[in-house]
């Protein structure tokens, strides 16, 4: 079982902490990160392009000229597409772009990017963070002592004071352990989580796991 150290707020040494070898020193698996990452990016498309065909045209509803006799190609309406102003062939309809792969894809997936940081030393396990109040500064401070650019914060929900901190910010975001998932993990520097943080994701990693083991 691999071993992460764990750090305070001014970056000291407080211990080490046990990770899983089956949620943090897994092989990552680059497609199911990118079926993922897609799957996330996709839902957030409106899809509400939209354009007209000859049947939402207005107008058009006598022929431009006689059938014969012109010299002429036959036409039966002006807001046939080959016509100025006539209706799109195979335009864009509304439409939803989103997809799901399946749970154990997914699943596949959020261990791929807790490995892929824990392997390349972007993993950051903090002992807490406490906050008496709401302050970004402060957590500011902690980020440089860590000369992080941007990064995903991991800790319980019931941590408002850190959720309202990291709102304020840019380059970072916080996330509890049932919120977390893998493009807020990738599109980040570093992935701090707190003890508590850490004990969360793994509850929720080994459940879903227990649970899709029931449903065989």
């Amino acid at each position: 079982m691999a071993k992460a150290t764990v750090y305070d707020l001014q970056r000291k040494k407080k211990g080490d902490v046990d990770l899983p070898d089956e949620f943090f020193a897994a092989e990552v698996n680059e497609h199911a990160l990118h079926e993922v990452v897609r799957m996330q990016q996709n839902r957030k498309r409106i899809g509400t392009a939209c354009t007209k065909e000859r049947n939402a045209v207005r107008g058009g509803g006598a022929k431009p000229f006689r059938q014969k006799g012109t010299g002429r190609a036959r036409q039966g309406s002006i807001r046939a597409p080959n016509h100025v102003g006539g209706g799109t062939v195979f335009g864009p309809r509304p439409r939803s772009y989103s997809f799901k792969p399946p749970r154990s894809v997914r699943r596949k997936a959020l261990i791929s990017a807790l490995s892929l940081f824990a392997r390349d030393g972007r993993l950051v396990v903090l002992d807490d963070f406490p906050m008496e109040q709401p302050r970004t500064k402060i957590f500011i401070d902690v980020m440089d002592r860590f000369k992080a650019a941007s990064g995903t914060v991991v800790d319980l929900s019931g941590n408002f004071n850190l959720r309202l901190s990291v709102r304020n910010t840019r380059g970072f975001v916080h996330l509890p352990p049932e919120g977390l998932n893998v493009y807020d993990i990738l599109r980040h520097d570093l992935l701090f989580i707190t003890r508590e943080g850490l004990d969360g994701t793994i509850r929720r990693l080994r459940g879903r796991k227990d649970e899709a083991g029931e449903k065989k």
